[in-house]
């Protein structure tokens, strides 16, 4: 991603500059600090420094209004005291705005919407807890509202402020949008909206004339303005939910309410209100989505449990505590980790903390909504790390004799589980990158080969899995859809397992979902689903001749290097993906994640919890499953903007 530079305008912005706009925008203000200080000092080329100031301002004016903070408020206030010549005004207003930005304080401290109060360093995010005393402050957001101009203005956002109560979870400023590219951009760049109320009547074209906006919303939206008709509200949830699937959307309508909210695009939508219902309704149902995806059902019951005043009389000796905190000789382990970690230890699956081994409260609900934030069908917590979770899959997937699959790079932990399962495994060479001493992937080509030459053995229906490393140890990641696709155009009821150790955090990039196991998975049932794809299936069979599926000859080495397509009426989406939780997110060593997107799992329902149980210790831990709980909760509402700012750096440092 190229960095801007003071000569561009607004209108000739990179597209990267959204890409990256996190750092390209911190990028600007820094530069506008260092400029708007400089014109304070005697001497210079003064109309120079004008003119920079000028630049640089001009390209932050259209862009703050993607933002609640400075947003365009106060984007006018710095405009204003440049236009009556207040220089000293204008550099300690920019210094405050980018402080503010670059800590986050505009998130807890309200004086930091006043640009005319003294700017003051807030080092304490910086700084670990426990080393300064703890700001108490709500969860701050930003919900993205899109309608027309006219109608909707600043009274909106004066009604907003006053319907917050004290008892309100969290807190939250609106961003303003009124075209469906402005709309887009939005979602792309602001990484704190976690909703959007979209308004009936709305432009398709943004009011800034910028090519790169336009560019970015027929990518993500995938809609001309000829697309856009009464349902253009259904229209733009569908491309904002694949743009960030996890943000909740509100559909506010007055005209065919009942056809909008049962329309097959209404699933993309949390609720369609009527358009003369009560703001506090929508106020209301923001926080709730919010709070939902904030909930973390172990680890909440978990500090209930911890808190609770009971007495120990069975394992675990350091349950609560006591054998620490009274020890003349090992207090300094309490000392280090805090009475929480004691308090919070027990054996028991009583006082709310489910089994781990047969989950029927917190732990399942967890689990569910770990389902739910990943896009699997069912997801299940682990606490061996993806070591044990491959050999929990294989094992339940693989019976005495199948033939799997599988990359000779895959983690040792894949060779296990084939041993234990009594698979045999069929080994595909990586593309070797020797200029770069380095494996890529198995090449589609490769894998296709193997499947064709165990069809011409007479072998193929011992063919069960295809098991392979995704995204590689050196960074490399399939097309998961293409592989599964011509896979299953062979061979239509394969099972195929993703090794994500690296990548589970890829969920939550819109560049990095689609190369997901699960990403994929769902991509390919919906387009398995469609009738455009039948009736591309159709054309393609004819010029096949007929032959496809089991007809398939496998001595034609062209097929190699033709797109097979399954056959929907046959194919099976069964998909599995691992991720190690702990390598890329917000949880405890061995934390993991088994995700299921698998259309019969109820054939093999059995063997995997037998398999589950085989790999599961009775007494898991219980700090680990409250990380992996934890984790999911951070991801849902901050990994957006996480995933977008690691990526930012590594580009970087590239």
């Amino acid at each position: 991603m190229t960095q801007s530079t003071a000569t561009n305008t607004p209108d000739s912005a990179p597209l990267s500059d959204f890409l990256s706009a996190a750092e390209s925008r911190r990028e600007r203000w820094s530069r506008l600090q260092v400029v708007a200080q400089s014109q304070l000092r005697p001497g210079g080329n003064k109309e120079q420094l004008a003119a920079q100031v000028e630049t640089l301002l001009g390209q932050l004016e259209p862009l703050e209004g993607f933002w609640a903070y400075p947003g365009t408020h106060l984007m006018r206030q710095l405009r204003k005291l440049l236009s009556e010549g207040d220089l000293e005004a204008f550099a300690n207003g920019v210094s405050r705005i980018k402080l503010a930005i670059f800590s986050g304080a505009y998130r807890r401290d309200a004086t930091a919407w006043n640009i005319e109060a003294d700017a003051e360093g807030d080092v304490s995010e910086r700084i670990p807890p426990g080393l300064v005393a703890d700001h108490v402050s709500r969860p701050y957001f930003e919900v993205l509202t899109v309608s027309l101009e006219a109608t909707r203005d600043a009274d909106l956002q004066r009604e907003v402020r006053k319907l917050r109560r004290p008892e309100d979870s969290f807190t939250y400023e609106l961003v303003q949008s009124f075209s469906f590219e402005d709309a887009v951009v939005a979602t792309i760049v602001n990484t704190n909206l976690q909703a959007v109320v979209i308004y009936d009547g709305f432009r398709f074209r943004s009011r800034h004339d910028m090519p790169a906006v336009r560019e970015l919303a027929k990518r993500f939206g995938n809609i001309q303005e000829d697309g856009l008709q009464h349902d253009n509200g259904l229209l733009l949830a569908s491309a904002l939910k694949q743009i960030r699937p996890e943000i909740d959307i509100y559909l506010v309508t007055e005209r065919g309410l009942e056809e909008t909210a049962t329309s097959m695009q209404a699933a993309s939508v949390r609720r369609v209100f009527y358009e003369v219902e009560e703001l506090m309704e929508i106020h209301l149902s923001i926080l709730g989505g919010v709070a939902e995806r904030f909930r973390t059902p172990f680890f909440d019951n978990l500090k209930k449990y911890a808190a609770r005043p009971i007495g120990t009389f069975h394992a675990l000796p350091v349950a609560r505590g006591k054998s620490i905190f009274k020890s003349n000789w090992i207090r300094d382990m309490g000392q280090f980790y805090g009475a929480n970690l004691f308090l919070a230890e027990s054996s028991a699956t009583t006082g709310g903390l489910d089994s781990l081994l047969d989950p029927t409260g917190n732990i399942k609900e967890a689990q569910d909504m770990t389902a739910r934030a990943f896009g699997a069908n069912k997801a299940f917590f682990a606490t061996n790390g993806t070591s044990t979770s491959n050999k929990i899959v294989v094992q339940a997937l693989c019976r005495p004799g199948d033939i799997v699959l599988i990359d000779r790079n895959c983690h040792k932990s894949h060779h296990y589980g084939l041993v234990l399962a009594g698979a045999q495994p069929l080994y595909l060479e990586a593309f070797p990158m020797v200029e770069y001493s380095m494996y890529g992937a198995v090449p589609l080509r490769t894998i296709k080969q193997a499947l064709l030459s165990l069809k011409a053995e007479g072998k193929l229906d011992r063919a069960r899995v295809v098991d392979l490393t995704n995204c590689t140890f050196d960074g490399h990641m399939y097309n998961c859809r293409r592989v599964m696709e011509e896979c299953l155009a062979i061979k239509p009821d394969l099972v195929f397992l993703w090794d994500e150790a690296w990548f589970a955090f890829a969920r939550f990039s819109p560049f990095h979902r689609r190369r997901t196991g699960m990403g994929a998975a769902q991509a390919l049932h919906d387009r398995l689903l469609s009738p455009d794809y039948r009736k591309t299936f159709e054309e393609w069979k004819e010029s096949m001749g007929g032959k496809v599926g089991d007809a398939l000859d496998p001595s034609d080495a062209s097929l190699l290097d033709k797109r097979l397509m399954p056959d929907p009426d046959v194919a099976r989406i069964r998909v599995y993906q691992t991720n190690s939780t702990h390598k890329s997110m917000s949880a405890l060593r061995q934390g993991s994640m088994i995700l299921v997107h698998d259309q019969d799992f109820s054939e093999v329902e059995e063997q995997f919890h037998e398999a589950f149980y085989t790999h599961t210790s009775t007494s898991p831990n219980q700090q680990i499953i409250a990380s992996l709980d934890v984790a999911r909760r951070q991801m849902e509402l901050e990994g957006y903007e996480l995933v977008m700012e690691a990526v930012a750096l590594a580009l970087d440092l590239r």
